[in-house]
C-alpha cells in the first residue's frame, strides 16, 4: 500500500559559511520537537560534518554506513530526545553521494523512505555554497530554507545560491531566515534586499521565515556543546527560533495536500 506522505522535507542552506547555518539547523530541530513535531535532522555537510561536535557526542554510526555499508536506516539514527527527535550524523570525508550512480542513489532513498514517513519534519543541514553536492541535496526536498545575515557578502552569496538553484535545478520554493541581527527591522531590511533582487532578476517570490537576533546565549551554548534552545529556553534567540518553528509548522499544514503524493526525498534531474 502506497504511503500518503505527511513529512515536510527542508534543505537548510547558505550561500557562504560563517552565517550560523548548522547551529540554527540544530536549534530549529529542537524547537520543532518542542511543538510536538517529530523531527529528523540529517547532517548532509559531507565535508565538515560537525553536528556531532556541536552536541559533544560520538555516534557509532553515521551517514557513511548507509552510503557505503548498506546499514538499515533505523540503525543509523541517533536519538537526541525520546519519542521523536533524531539525528543522522555525517562523517568527514565520506563517499560523496554524487559518486554513486542514479540507481544507487535511488536505492538509498528507498531504503530510508519508511523511516522518513515516521516524522513530521525532515531537515537536511546541507553544506554552504553552490557545489554539485549542495544542489543534489536541495532538489531532493520540498522546500529550501536559506540562511543569510545582514552582511553585504552574505546577501550577495545568498542571492547567488538562489539563482543557481532556481535556474539550473528549477527549484522555486525558498524561505529566508535572517541570522545575527540586532533587531527585526534590520532583518526585514536584509530580507527586502534579497527579495527585491529575486523578484526583479529571477521573477521569483521568496518567503520570509523570520530572524534570530544576536544573543550571548548562542555563544554560551556553543562553548557548552548544548543547543541554546535547550540550555537557555527563555533567551531572545530561543524565542526567535520558536517563532520560526511555528511558521514552519503552519507551512507544513498548508502544504499537506501538495506533499501527500510526493515522497519526503525524491530524485531530481542529474546535477552537472
Amino acid at each position: 500500500m502506497k504511503h500518503q506522505n505527511r513529512t515536510l522535507s527542508l534543505s537548510i542552506v547558505s550561500g557562504k559559511g560563517g552565517v550560523g547555518k548548522t547551529n540554527l539547523s540544530l536549534n530549529l530541530a529542537y524547537a520543532l520537537f518542542q511543538t510536538a513535531q517529530n523531527t529528523l535532522l540529517v547532517d548532509c555537510d559531507l565535508g565538515l560534518a560537525n553536528l556531532d561536535v556541536m552536541l559533544g557526542i560520538s555516534p557509532e554510526k553515521n551517514l557513511n554506513d548507509i552510503l557505503d555499508k548498506e546499514a538499515r536506516a533505523e540503525d543509523i539514527v541517533y536519538s537526541l530526545e525520546d519519542n521523536g527527535l533524531g539525528l543522522i550524523p555525517a562523517a568527514s570525508g565520506v563517499t560523496d553521494i554524487l559518486d554513486l550512480d542514479e540507481d544507487q542513489q535511488m536505492q538509498i532513498i528507498q531504503r530510508m523512505e519508511n523511516l522518513l514517513y515516521k516524522y513530521n519534519f525532515l531537515l537536511l543541514d546541507v553544506g554552504a555554497g553552490i557545489s554539485r553536492t549542495v544542489r543534489a541535496f536541495c532538489q531532493m526536498t520540498h522546500k529550501q530554507v536559506v540562511i543569510i545575515t545582514p552582511e553585504p557578502t552574505s546577501l550577495t552569496d545568498g542571492y547567488a545560491l538562489i539563482k543557481v538553484l532556481h535556474t539550473r535545478q528549477k527549484i522555486d520554493d525558498f524561505h529566508i531566515l535572517v541570522n545575527m541581527v540586532d533587531s527585526e527591522k534590520e532583518a526585514r531590511l536584509g530580507f527586502e534586499r534579497i527579495r527585491a533582487a529575486c523578484a526583479k532578476f529571477l521573477q521569483l517570490e521568496v518567503g520570509y521565515l523570520g530572524q534570530v537576533q544576536n544573543d550571548p546565549a548562542v555563544l554560551d551554548s556553543v562553548r557548552k556543546q548544548t543547543p541554546f534552545f535547550k540550555l537557555s529556553p527563555r533567551s531572545r534567540a530561543s524565542r526567535d527560533i520558536m517563532n520560526v518553528a511555528e511558521k514552519l509548522t503552519q507551512l507544513r499544514s498548508d502544504a499537506m495536500e501538495s506533499i501527500a503524493s510526493v515522497p519526503p526525498l525524491r530524485m531530481g534531474e542529474p546535477v552537472t
